[in-house]
């Protein structure tokens, strides 16, 4: 990421929206069991939204980066925040779903990140709930500037949950306006910052009801993201 941008510029774009943080938990909802790990937590933008849902007391965040983890814990300070990635939480850790959105990309090593998913879950055969950019051909400089390595394809990603010890995996593309969008304004034009009144009008006034179509009658063909909900098996043997 180039020095001459803030850090948490990645989050700004949604700081301005209010359907789409609110849609991904409405496509994660009927996963959502046990106690949650929200993964790459960031500031807690989505992590109140699933307090909202099961309880601040069934979620633990996990966040690497300090600057962002003091934001969460004030923003969000009745849930408990491990400061550092996934291999510090306790081995013993009591989980049920882990949640991750727009992380995995930021990760070279995927399919070793997703490997240490598997094992939180295995015990209780829990689920994942995966959120990443979607479409290698929309890879854009501020892609680049996110510290994205990747964007996958719905194959390319199940490819990797499979590998990592996960089945009854379901994938599918999400905002199909945004993929338009996104190929406009990031890929073509090369713009590299969000205007914050075009986020906020595209939240509510193209993608609220595009994806009221995409959750209650038909999947998009692409999508500006890709959703991955699976399931943890447990190891041979177990």
């Amino acid at each position: 990421m180039s020095k001459d941008i803030p850090a948490d510029f990645e989050f700004s774009a949604l700081n301005e929206t209010y359907y789409y943080p609110r849609a991904i938990i409405r496509e994660f909802s009927s996963s959502l069991k046990g106690k949650i790990i929200d993964i790459g937590a960031g500031i807690g933008q989505v992590t109140e939204l699933l307090a909202e849902r099961v309880g601040e007391e069934n979620i633990i965040g996990v966040e690497p980066d300090a600057r962002f983890a003091k934001i969460f814990r004030e923003r969000c300070p009745g849930i408990r925040l491990v400061e550092g990635t996934v291999a510090d939480l306790p081995q013993n850790a009591d989980c049920g779903t882990v949640v991750s959105t727009n992380v995995l990309e930021h990760i070279r090593d995927h399919a070793g990140e997703l490997s240490r998913y598997r094992a939180l879950l295995a015990p209780r055969e829990g689920h994942l709930c995966l959120l990443v950019p979607a479409r290698p051909e929309i890879y854009a400089p501020i892609d680049q500037d996110f510290g994205h390595f990747r964007r996958y394809t719905k194959a390319s990603l199940h490819k990797v949950l499979a590998a990592a010890g996960f089945n009854e995996i379901k994938t599918f593309y999400f905002d199909f306006p945004g993929y338009f969008a996104w190929l406009l304004n990031f890929k073509l034009l090369r713009r590299r910052s969000f205007n914050p009144v075009a986020v906020r009008l595209f939240d509510g006034l193209i993608f609220r009801p595009a994806h009221a179509v995409e959750f209650h009658a038909m999947r998009p063909p692409v999508g500006q993201s890709l959703i991955a909900i699976a399931r943890a098996s447990k190891p041979a043997g177990k």
